[in-house]
Parts: C-alpha cells; structure tokens; sequence
C-alpha cells in the first residue's frame, strides 16, 4: 500500500522522503511536503461526524483507520469583560476550541492517529517521535492502537506528568541531551539505519513533523466550520511551533472554500511566546525573502512546547493566504491568562493560554466571532513551571 506523493508547495518538487524538502533546506528554509489537497466536492458538512476520520478520502492514508475516539471536541465561549460570558457587550465574542478533550488531553491525537495509520500503511514495525511531551504521548497511545513498538526522544524539561504518560503507555523513553540539531540528527540516524518510521520531525532544516500525520489537523477546520455553520469565523488564533496545527487548519479551509462549503477561509494568527517567536520576528520583514529566513534566539519559556528559532515556510504561507499575522506574548500575559482560565473552570497548558491572550486582543469589534484553539489540557503539567494545582489551600 502505497500513501499518495509528496511535494514541496514552494519549489515543487517531488519529496525524497518524510524530512521535508531539501533543495528548499539547502537555502536555509524548512518547507514540508503535503500530499495534494483533497476534493471536498458533494460532501455535507452538517452530517460530518467529525475527527481526522470523518471524511475517509480526506485522508490520503490507504488501509484501515487508526483511532481512539479522537475529535469533536467542545467550543466552550470565553468571558470577553469580567461577567457572565454569555451576557458579554461591546465586544465580539471569543470561543475556545479545547483539544485537551482528545483521548490523551492534546490536539496531537489528530495527527497521530493518521501518522500512525500511515505508518502501518508503509510496513513499519517501530515508529519514533521527538517530543516535548504531548506529542510523545499521542504516539505512544496509537502505536499501542495499531500494535507497533514506539521510541520517544525526550529531554530533561519534560514534565513529570508527560514522562510518566509515555510510560504507562508502553512507549520506549530515550533521554537526549543534546541540542535540537543534535536529536535530530539522531533520530535521522535511525531513520534511515534502523528503518523507524519517524512520525515528527527529523531533519537538520526543521520543516515540520510527518506531513501525512499533519493531514489530521483539518479536522479541526472542518469541526469549525460545522458547529459555527451560518457564520462568519473572521479569526483563528493558533498556538504554533512548527506549524503543523496552523498549516493543516489552512488546508482544511482551503479544502472547504474549494467545495463550496464555506464562503471564505478566516484570518490566521500564529500566536507564539516572545522568547521564542520567529514567525513573529519574520512578519517585521516587508520581503518574504526576508521572511523564510528569518531567526531567532531560542529562549526559555513558560509556554515551552510552541515558538522556536526559526520560521517553517507552510506556516508563513498560511498566514500569508488569509491576511494573518503573529504576535508574540510575554511569559508575564502568558500566566496572567492562565490563571483568568483557570477562574472560568478552564485548567490548559501554558501554550494554550499564548494563544487565548492574543486573541482577546483580536475581539474588540462588536459582531466578531474569534476562535483560539486550547492544545492541551493542563493536567499533565501541575507543580511544573511555576504551575500550581491548588493542593496547598486548606480551605472548605
């Protein structure tokens, strides 16, 4: 079985491998390579059932799915003011898309569940991921799903709670010390001596991680553009590192404004923590040159799972197809939003709470309808990064 071809949508070419495009990587600039848009044509959007699955031939992944229930996941609206949010005046409304209701509380279960599908597609007995923790997880769980050994690269700033999730789902945990250059290079290593399946990324030019898995991430579209059927979203606030969720979000409403099915794609806004912002340090620049190779000085933040040190060029291209742009917040906004969610019921992870910041910002205008996607449920991070569960207030 055969998964459809890949090429680079900035030069062309026809992908060699999963490690991205590398006559774009030669120039210094991390392109993915994502299989041809699906056709969306004749569909009916109010009976999908949502998920990566869904729409089977959305996904361009041949054999049987590979799933835990993932998808459908709830908007829940947000205050905009300091009352009842449903009572909220003078100010367009803001809804989260929470992705920590996934079956291991992140939105990386939507591509996981097709990385993995694809995996069993192309032969693999071990797949491998790199991962600050999240997408460690996800990994871990649908290669269980599909019976396939799995090996997580993580590092020390793993939180405690992510680690012992890896491990109780069977996963082979690889403590790597080394730089990013340096774990990718050994996670190219056993790629291609080894023969792993890689799921993220693992090239020495970053493009993004696996970019079948990626396909998974227009669900989350395609979810949207259902449960807000007969309105117009104007913005879509992403948390975004590489760009994975960004991109195939975009892909998604591409695909759906191609069919008919909505009237036009809403602006994206990458949103990324400021010690680590290169999308946002990219959009300075007025030549898109200039843009692709931007860099940045990667930094320690509390949101550590988002931003990096450099752009992947399918996120500017998604921000450059809708009118979008980036804007970085401060570790400071960052737990001050954490905290305002965690007083509406609403406990996510630090990155998570990047995105929502930024976007009640975007929420002003009366009549405006802004979603944020919340990636991850915070529960996997309490105690860690000046994170508290509340344990120490004995109060009834």
């Amino acid at each position: 079985m055969t998964p459809t071809p890949l090429h680079c949508p900035r030069c062309g070419r026809r992908a060699e491998d999963l490690g991205g495009c590398p006559a774009c990587a030669k120039e210094g600039i991390g392109v993915n390579t994502p299989p041809p848009l699906a056709d969306l044509t004749g569909l009916d959007l109010a009976s999908y059932p949502g998920g990566p699955w869904g729409w089977p031939d959305a996904v361009p992944v041949p054999g049987p799915p590979v799933t835990l229930g993932e998808g459908n996941t709830p908007n829940i609206r947000l205050r905009t003011t300091g009352g009842d949010a449903q009572q909220d005046a003078g100010s367009g409304e803001l809804w989260l898309k929470f992705e920590g209701a996934n079956p291991t509380g992140s939105h990386k279960d939507r591509a996981m569940a097709v990385g993995l599908a694809a995996a069993v597609a192309a032969g693999a007995d071990t797949v491998l991921a790199a991962s600050s923790g999240n997408a460690g997880a996800a990994a871990a769980a649908y290669a269980a799903r599909a019976g396939l050994r799995c090996v997580v690269f993580t590092n020390e700033a793993v939180p405690a709670g992510l680690r012992a999730q890896i491990d109780a789902l069977g996963a082979e945990r690889v403590l790597h010390r080394g730089t990013v250059a340096e774990r990718n290079a050994a996670m190219a290593k056993a790629v291609e001596e080894r023969g792993w399946y890689p799921l993220t990324c693992f090239a020495a030019v970053p493009p993004g991680s696996n970019p079948y898995a990626d396909e998974g991430y227009k669900s989350v579209a395609y979810e949207l553009a259902r449960d807000f059927a007969g309105r117009r979203i104007d913005t879509v606030v992403v948390p975004t590192s590489r760009a994975d969720l960004l991109a195939g979000i975009g892909r998604g409403f591409r695909e759906l404004v191609a069919a008919g099915l909505v009237a036009a794609e809403p602006r994206l806004v990458a949103a990324e923590p400021a010690p680590r912002a290169p999308l946002t340090a990219a959009l300075r620049y007025t030549d898109r040159a200039d843009q692709e190779r931007a860099r940045v000085v990667d930094g320690p933040t509390v949101a550590f799972s988002v931003g990096g040190e450099r752009p992947c060029w399918q996120g500017l291209d998604a921000l450059w197809r809708t009118g979008g742009t980036a804007v970085a917040v401060t570790d400071e906004v960052t737990l001050a939003e954490h905290r305002r969610l965690a007083a509406e019921g609403l406990l996510l992870e630090p990155s998570s709470a990047v995105g929502v910041a930024v976007a009640r910002d975007l929420v002003r205008e009366p009549g405006s309808l802004v979603i944020t996607i919340g990636t991850a449920t915070g529960l996997k991070q309490l105690g860690d990064h000046g994170l508290s569960d509340g344990s120490g207030s004995d109060t009834p």
